[in-house]
């Protein structure tokens, strides 16, 4: 597997210039083209309103959700050099459907996540939850002030399912080019079931690879995430679980604690 389009959310918060530059490198390194998206849902009609006003608000509100797409495209193009290919995609929608709809011509998506002390995203903003959940498609998703990754020494924290067997899979273009890689089980001993042959599935493709079974103190995120800083890793891969449930995005465990907690950059996939 290659990257041969890398797709970025762009929205307007302070992050967004860190997460595209560094989708921008990603796309270098890979000779892939990298396509930037946002988009911004117009306001429905107030009915309780007066009709006279609604017509009014109306051109208002979507003249106000067209500026704030072509600053984001301003973002986009301040932030990544030629000669690299691009492409722009934009919408007057909501930004998750819109980020899902473009995934399908992605081989990797790249979105932030907020930190503790964040505000709430904008209205151009995409959390990460919903886009695991609904994209079908690699998600790489960036802590705050992440300028670069590398993935020299990449930790993956291995639980035999689809959701890790995928994830393994589409991390082998930064896999190939590590320096090191750490195939991790946490918890039970079960959970290390093939730990080993994906180790030496990932030596086939080049990989300098250990494997490791780590006893669990506290949460199995905190153990993995222990681990992750002690070897000085720079990139997790893992597998997402989770459901929906009334249209809101659950995730337990591990993938729970990673998306609000990890200070690494974590390839997922659901």
């Amino acid at each position: 597997m290659a990257f041969a389009n890398i797709l970025v959310s762009v929205d307007l918060d302070g992050a967004a210039p860190d997460r595209i530059r560094l989708a921008a490198g990603l796309a270098q390194r890979f000779e892939a083209t990298l396509t930037g998206a946002a988009a911004c849902k117009v306001p429905a009609p107030d009915y309780v309103r007066d009709i006279g006003e609604i017509d009014d608000a109306e051109p208002q509100f979507e003249e106000k959700a067209r500026a704030a797409l072509a600053r984001a495209r301003e973002l986009f193009d301040r932030s990544v050099d030629p000669p690299l290919r691009r492409d722009w995609r934009e919408a007057l929608a909501g930004p998750i459907t819109h980020l899902v709809e473009q995934a399908r011509a992605a081989d990797l998506l790249v979105v932030g996540r907020r930190g503790p002390e964040d505000v709430a995203p904008g209205a151009l903003g995409v959390p990460p939850g919903p886009v695991l959940m609904e994209a079908a498609r690699p998600v790489l998703v960036l802590p705050p002030r992440i300028e670069r990754i590398r993935g020299a020494r990449i930790v993956v924290a291995w639980k035999d399912g689809r959701e890790a067997r995928r994830a393994v899979s589409a991390a082998l273009p930064f896999i190939r080019e590590a320096d090191q890689v750490f195939v991790v089980s946490t918890g039970e001993g079960a959970r290390y079931e093939g730990a080993e042959d994906v180790a030496d599935h990932l030596a086939r493709h080049g990989a300098s690879v250990t494997t490791h079974l780590l006893r669990t103190v506290v949460s199995d995120a905190d153990e993995l995430l222990r681990f992750a800083l002690k070897q000085e890793a720079d990139l997790i891969v893992m597998g997402a679980y989770g459901h929906t449930r009334l249209r809101e995005w659950l995730f337990g465990g591990v993938t729970h604690e990673m998306l609000r907690t990890s200070p690494l950059p974590c390839l997922m996939c659901h």
